[in-house]
């Protein structure tokens, strides 16, 4: 039998069928032959080679779709998860698609180096521009970072500019989706708003290139919470929180039973798994974050007190989170549900290994008094700003690297996608796209939402508004080299 090679160097069908003693092979059942065309070696070029040998052997590549959704699966894996086994789809077309895509998202990556030195002088517009490219190509967003993926999985020691860019284009590409499922988390009612995945979705923001996820989260969380019910097992053989399915939502009203779940969690948590307020690195933005908190075993006490919260929720106890001053914490009732009165309240300090203390023991924790207002629940809204505000806080300490500049640009898109009306936010959010030199637009439009929000602030708009006409056309004629 002749074969050819194809320009990968791998055994090809390409001539099979030019040789008259092979001309029966058109005969074999539309099984074998399918068979034989997903056979690893052959290519999509192979493949469409064979299809224009005759009617039959077209009609077996692009028929019942078996041969082309062998080759996608085969060239990209990684898309798999995005298909329901055996679900009926039409190959050709995907593969079309993706194959477009790929040509489209690499001759993007490969212009940005051009465009980065002649026409910006920040990365951060070029990727702006770029992203809009993108978007305008309605390819699916799958196809598009599993190319961008691509192109950084390829021999590390090449084409090193390209997975710059490449990098870049998928950091923002990222954020720009997790920044949409911010939005249509917080316009869900607050009754069904998760502090946890709140949480996850701050995370993945700040770390779009690590791989977080709401169910790899909740997985581990999980695995603690089977750990407290084998200690709850030891204690009290019969408590409900043993007789619900995983998942199941369910409340312990009995204090006493509440009592030995919390004491149990507390056992798991901090004797048996070791976990820990950060007090000698308190600042570590890693801290905030909870897949990190997870996997170091520390944290700040907001971030411990959510996944407290969550762990005792899967056990049958609610608490709530209250937002005190300098120290977040958690408030257990002790009394029929309705109360407000906060001397009715056990206060947790998830960072202070669990420990309870009554309301009077807060304020010696703060070494000051406060008003009642302190003590109240909060929604996860509040929550995730609170969370949101200590990363900010960290971007201004930082030390004006390219990094800690990163963190304060991530933390106020998130914290004014949540509260979009703060102007003083908005100004500071001006002021830095300003002095990065970075989209000059889009800064004229925080600073005309600023004005219409609050007139008293046109000092600081108008200085800002001036230079930043200066700089957009100054770009509109840059200096002769």
């Amino acid at each position: 039998m002749a074969t050819s090679v194809s320009g990968e160097g791998q055994p090809s069908l390409n001539g099979i069928i030019s040789d008259p003693q092979t001309k029966r092979l058109t005969d074999l059942p539309t099984e074998l032959l399918e068979h034989i065309l997903c056979f690893p070696v052959l290519k999509h070029v192979d493949i469409c080679n064979v299809s224009c040998c005759c009617k039959r052997l077209h009609d077996v590549c692009h028929g019942r779709g078996k041969v082309w959704g062998h080759q996608y699966k085969l060239r990209w894996p990684r898309l798999q998860r995005f298909y329901r086994q055996n679900e009926c789809c039409d190959w050709v077309r995907e593969y079309k698609t993706r194959h477009r895509a790929g040509i489209q998202i690499r001759r993007t990556v490969e212009s940005i180096s051009k465009r980065f030195f002649t026409e910006v002088p920040c990365v951060g517009q070029v990727l702006g521009d770029s992203f809009a490219e993108i978007e305008s190509l309605g390819m699916p967003e799958h196809f598009c970072e599993d190319e961008l993926l691509f192109i950084l999985n390829t021999d590390k020691r090449k084409s090193l500019t390209l997975k710059y860019y490449a990098k870049k284009i998928l950091y923002f590409l990222r954020q720009q989706n997790i920044l949409k499922r911010l939005k249509t988390f917080l316009e869900q009612p607050a009754e069904q708003q998760s502090a946890l995945e709140g949480a996850v979705l701050v995370d993945q923001y700040c770390n779009p290139l690590a791989d977080v996820t709401l169910s790899g989260i909740s997985a581990q969380l999980d695995e603690i919470a089977e750990k407290v019910r084998k200690m709850l097992r030891i204690k009290n053989s019969s408590h409900p929180s043993l007789r619900v399915a995983q998942g199941d939502c369910f409340v312990v009203e009995d204090f006493e039973l509440q009592r030995q779940v919390v004491c149990a969690l507390n056992s798991v948590l901090y004797e048996q798994l070791q976990y820990k307020g950060n007090e000698f690195d308190y600042y570590n933005p890693l801290n905030s974050y909870i897949h990190q908190v997870l996997l170091r075993h520390t944290g700040i006490p907001i971030s411990l007190s959510v996944l407290y919260m969550t762990l005792a929720s899967k056990l049958g106890v609610q608490l709530e989170p209250v937002n005190f001053p300098n120290h977040f914490l958690l408030r257990w009732c002790q009394k029929p549900r309705g109360t407000e009165d906060i001397y009715d309240f056990v206060y947790i300090d998830a960072f202070g290994k669990g420990k309870q203390l009554t309301a009077k023991e807060c304020e010696y924790l703060i070494g000051h008094q406060v008003t009642a207002d302190y003590y109240s629940a909060i929604s996860t809204n509040e929550v995730l700003l609170r969370m949101v505000g200590n990363l900010l806080n960290i971007g201004k300490r930082g030390e004006g690297n390219e990094k800690s500049y990163q963190l304060l640009r991530d933390s106020l898109d998130l914290y004014l996608t949540i509260n979009p009306d703060n102007v003083q936010h908005l100004l500071l959010q001006a002021r830095l796209y300003f002095h990065l030199g970075i989209w000059p637009e889009k800064v004229l439009d925080i600073l005309q939402h600023i004005q219409a929000l609050d007139p008293s602030q046109h000092g600081a708009v108008g200085y800002l508004v001036q230079h930043t006409l200066e700089h957009i056309q100054h770009k509109k004629h840059p200096a002769t080299p």
